[in-house]
């Protein structure tokens, strides 16, 4: 049996400084994907013109542009991308990731066997201290999160990927979350759970990211953080075992919020909470 083919989509607003190091780490891979479809989502920087020069620089990677201008937010720019790919596997990582050179194939290993339908992978924070550390230490809070919650293993959209049967399984049923209140990729996990798909977390998919989020305000963060709980709460779902990611979330932030801080290590960040349409 051959490997399934794999497509990689990239939600992007606004990331002229971080496009093309996502693409190049798309690229340099050891099997390469089929396509790498880049979703622009009315961006006002130069993401579009650095986009369009990499597909000239590198036409063999089979980079797609396309653009998701009816709404301004990533709940549709994702769906947009789910729905342009062709390949037996949806990858999804978010424009500042970095996955590593064997993510297609260790994709393609996941997957191989046909007895999982979604897989988060593994994370390292390329812009925070002690590296490996802190790989590690995500990756063994991320395999017992895995167990403790039970049918309703979620997908981290940074690192993720699925089969395309298990998207058009459940793609005219997830949230659109206009209102920017949830956490789309545990939206569409809980959907993929309610419709009988089994997600795992695998290890070896791994990505580097930014810890950008630890920049936000207190406020800010607070918000990105209880949209765990509203998401749940949106499915009519009552476990507190799955509000462990919350508890880990707020405890870490105030050390790490005050380390970046010191250390100069804050990036752009942009605003939690985005309106839903551009002003005229």
């Amino acid at each position: 049996m051959s490997a399934p083919s794999v497509s990689i989509v990239i939600p992007a607003y606004n990331e002229e400084s971080s496009i093309r190091h996502c693409l190049m780490a798309c690229i340099d891979q050891t099997v390469p994907a089929a396509e790498i479809i880049v979703v622009n989502n009315k961006s006002t920087d130069g993401t579009v013109r650095a986009v369009e020069a990499m597909q000239v620089a590198f036409p063999e990677a089979h980079i797609r542009l396309i653009h998701q201008n009816d709404v301004q937010g990533i709940t549709a720019t994702r769906n947009a991308g789910f729905n342009a790919a062709t390949s037996d596997i949806i990858g999804r990582i978010d424009s500042d990731s970095a996955i590593k050179p064997d993510w297609v194939e260790q994709v393609q290993v996941a997957f191989g066997p046909g007895d999982i339908d979604a897989a988060s992978g593994s994370v390292d924070y390329y812009d925070m201290p002690m590296r490996a550390f802190g790989h590690r230490a995500d990756d063994t809070y991320r395999k017992v999160q895995a167990k403790l919650a039970g049918d309703y293993v979620f997908l981290f959209g940074s690192n993720m990927a699925l089969r395309r049967d298990a998207w058009e399984a459940v793609r005219d049923t997830v949230h659109d979350d206009r209102e920017d209140l949830m956490h789309e990729d545990l939206d569409l996990a809980i959907h993929l759970a309610m419709a009988g798909k089994r997600i795992a977390y695998v290890s070896a998919m791994e990505a580097g990211m930014s810890a950008r989020r630890l920049d936000s305000s207190p406020r800010d963060y607070l918000f990105y953080v209880e949209r765990f709980k509203r998401t749940y709460e949106k499915h009519g779902i009552h476990d507190p075992r799955l509000l462990a990611p919350m508890v880990v979330l707020l405890g870490v932030y105030p050390a790490l919020h005050a380390e970046r801080a010191i250390t100069g290590r804050r990036g752009a960040t942009r605003t939690e909470h985005q309106p839903i349409e551009e002003t005229p």
